[in-house]
């Protein structure tokens, strides 16, 4: 039998008052914003619960709201295979401030993780490869953010293949 988005919110606010700060149901689609500081306890509880069973991470994401502070949001999308259903847990991230990796829970948060990582500059304490995925390792910045140039910063230069290196 499935679970609705109101008895998931309900067992939610039950287990982490302290942790849910605001919550939106729009279109059949549960957003929990929770606090920095129990998100990883809230993942491990979505996933480990045997009624609401949140056994997928299809996607981490980050989002640069500058100029609001905190500056960036985290969101974790969530599956239950079990009926279909589908959750999105926010964490409000202040710049320089550090999330606690989820990878311990679904292997499937690595990459996504150190995407954000590399194109946001948002830290996952714990992960156990945090480096970049797209840009390269003497890359200066992050070009996701909104304070990124928006030509980039050595675009105007002349591409020099001899000087690429192949890991």
């Amino acid at each position: 039998m499935a679970i609705d988005n109101e008895k998931v919110l309900e067992k939610l606010k039950a287990k982490f008052s302290d942790a849910v700060v605001e919550s939106v149901d729009f279109r059949g689609d549960l957003t929990v914003i929770v606090t920095l500081e129990k998100v990883h306890e809230v993942l491990q509880y979505l996933h480990d619960d045997a009624e609401l069973h949140y056994d997928h991470l299809s996607d981490v994401v980050g989002i640069d709201r500058m100029p609001r502070d905190p500056r960036f949001e985290v969101v974790y999308v969530l599956h239950s295979m079990d009926d279909f259903r589908r959750l999105l847990i926010k964490v409000m991230v202040a710049e320089g401030d550090e999330v606690p990796t989820v990878t311990d829970i679904w292997n499937s948060a690595n990459w996504p993780e150190r995407e954000v990582y590399d194109l946001l500059g948002i830290g996952f304490s714990g992960h156990p490869d945090l480096r970049r995925i797209f840009m390269w390792d003497d890359f200066e910045g992050h070009p996701l953010r909104k304070d990124f140039p928006l030509r980039g910063k050595d675009f105007d230069k002349t591409w020099d293949p001899d000087t690429i290196q192949v890991l």
